[in-house]
């Protein structure tokens, strides 16, 4: 899976179809960001990313976060980024992210999704 990350995380900049990208997941009494990410088999910055929180921080029972769904990867964007520079990391067009994600600011932490 591509996954890159950058920096503390801040709130993100999703694709608008992003139930589409992504599952939901209530916190339990005990969980952790790691014990989370390991029980659906992903990275666990990836996880704290997509959510807008760095691995420090700390999460609480009952608070629903987002899960990315493991049949796409995710990038989450950093200053300086191009369209171009992006799609050549997910090897597609630079159409096609558009296609996948609809608008793109390329803003400093959007979250953009690329089907495997």
């Amino acid at each position: 899976m591509f996954q890159h990350f950058y920096g503390r995380a801040t709130a993100k900049v999703m694709p608008q179809n992003k139930q589409d990208y992504y599952e939901y997941y209530t916190i339990e009494k005990g969980d952790s960001l790691y014990g989370i990410a390991r029980k659906f088999n992903i990275n666990p910055e990836l996880l704290a990313g997509l959510n807008g929180l760095s691995m420090e921080d700390y999460i609480y029972p009952n608070q629903e976060i987002l899960i990315p769904k493991n049949n796409y990867s995710y990038y989450i964007t950093k200053a300086g980024d191009t369209l171009d520079m992006v799609a050549n990391l997910f090897k597609v067009s630079s159409n096609e992210v558009i296609r996948n994600n609809g608008v793109i600011y390329l803003a400093e932490g959007q979250v953009l999704v690329q089907p495997r």
